[in-house]
């Protein structure tokens, strides 16, 4: 094969990946207000994640409970000024039916390990590596946080910053 036709052949390849990736991107920012479109009074999706510990948590298996669902990353600011409310509350609310679960949106286990050990972390740290949660639950901005009530369903969605006092009040809307 001479060069002549050799670069003809990169450049068309080229040529095709660059067309692919607008085609997608295009494709993705025009479908992306159809995905993950949930409101109050829709079913919250289930899934399967697994915590820092390596347990299986499966949404489904806390029908019953309220589960305040937390959707945060360890480079988020509001996120972390949330932590400890939520932290302190998890430890009144454990024990009356609600459940705190937060998302971490697919960062290692060592920046994850970090930012729990800083804080002192204690409820379930669940780890969405593959983002198939985060794009399931239409997650955009962090952080975002959905109330889930006993039966299943989405009562409220919050994003940014919560104080102490709202997600008490917000653990309180959701107790069985």
């Amino acid at each position: 094969m001479n060069k002549k036709k050799r670069r003809l052949l990169i450049r068309t390849i080229i040529l095709i990946v660059l067309t692919s990736a607008v085609a997608y991107t295009l494709y993705a920012n025009f479908t992306k207000d159809e995905r993950g479109m949930l409101k109050a009074g829709d079913k919250a999706p289930d899934f399967v994640l697994t915590d820092m510990d390596g347990n299986t948590h499966r949404l489904s298996d806390y029908e019953g409970k309220g589960v305040f669902l937390n959707f945060w990353g360890t480079w988020c600011k509001p996120c972390e000024r949330e932590m400890p409310y939520m932290n302190n509350q998890f430890k009144k609310y454990q024990d009356q039916g609600v459940q705190i679960l937060a998302v971490n949106v697919g960062e290692s286990d060592f920046l994850i390990n970090r930012f729990v050990s800083k804080h002192g972390l204690e409820f379930p740290i669940l780890v969405d590596k593959e983002e198939e949660v985060q794009n399931a639950y239409g997650i955009d901005p962090l952080p975002t946080t959905f109330l889930i009530n006993p039966q299943g369903k989405i009562e409220k969605i919050i994003t940014g910053t919560m104080t102490e006092n709202d997600i008490i009040e917000d653990l309180e809307s959701i107790k069985p």
